[in-house]
């Protein structure tokens, strides 16, 4: 029996809780081979992001072309792109190497606030990726910008959001409820049928750097394992909220620590 294979094409973060890093800790948590193409490198650690260097979009299609023509993917996240360019290289190769489990987290936003997609590069993101995801995984502020739309203040607001981006393309949309209030974080999965809501109590703690890096690629994890989608996202979203109630325990740096991606071994 093979091994499943997840890549996780994203930026890096040298803080270690977010992008690359996040997503192949994920990968290895949930007993997934993690594989990478890195779109950006990011000078980043738990207070925030002190700059952005992107990586030429001929040596991400590089990347791209020497981890696909030899692995067994079985499913793609995507997170971090930058810029144009990048973007439409890497909706070129998940064409070229006929990728269809596709996981789209849109970061434009980090926790920190700091912006980590160009504003040109948007509409390029709309048009060219999001028709290729079998889900995207907004949170409210990224649905709300994709969309150019005020920001959903209720559940009913974030369904109706989730359908507008349906329309986008993308086959699925978890519009996540975590920068909400209230007592439950609630995320829903809304197709062209159905919708799912998946909810968990709201952990008290600011260690949430990488919570939308992780849950996009423990998605892409249990796609990867040949799970149903909602399965797949049921499956991330207890393991990120166990990761998130876990992080007072890491207690790394001195601003937005990350979430705890090993607490179920450590």
């Amino acid at each position: 029996m093979s091994v499943p294979i997840a890549v996780t094409i994203a930026g890096s973060d040298s803080g270690g809780g977010a992008g690359i890093q996040a997503d192949l800790k994920t990968f290895s948590a949930l007993g997934v081979y993690g594989a990478s193409v890195i779109a950006a490198l990011t000078a980043q650690n738990t207070k925030g992001v002190s700059g952005i260097h992107d990586v030429p979009a001929a040596f991400v299609t590089a990347q791209i072309d020497a981890v696909f023509s030899d692995l067994d993917v079985g499913a793609v996240k995507i997170g971090m792109l930058a810029n144009a360019a990048v973007i439409e290289a890497v909706a070129a190769g998940l064409d070229r190497w006929h990728q269809r489990n596709v996981v789209v987290d849109p970061v434009m936003i980090a926790s920190s606030g700091d912006a980590l997609l160009q504003p040109k590069a948007v509409e390029v993101l709309r048009r060219a990726l999001i028709p290729k995801a079998i889900v995207i995984t907004p949170n409210l502020l990224e649905a709300a910008a994709l969309l150019d739309a005020p920001l959903a203040t209720n559940e009913v607001e974030m369904r109706t959001q989730a359908g507008r981006l349906l329309a986008l393309g993308a086959k699925a949309v978890l519009i996540k409820g975590g920068h909400a209030q209230g007592p439950e974080s609630a995320d829903l999965l809304v197709d062209a049928t159905h919708m799912i809501r998946f909810a968990a109590a709201r952990v008290a703690t600011n260690h949430t750097h990488g919570t939308g890096c992780t849950l996009s690629s423990a998605i892409a994890a249990g796609l990867a394992k040949g799970q149903a989608l909602a399965e797949a996202v049921r499956g991330a979203k207890d393991y990120v909220t166990a990761a998130i109630a876990a992080a007072e325990r890491l207690n790394i740096g001195s601003g937005r620590g990350p979430v705890h991606h090993f607490h179920h071994w450590w």
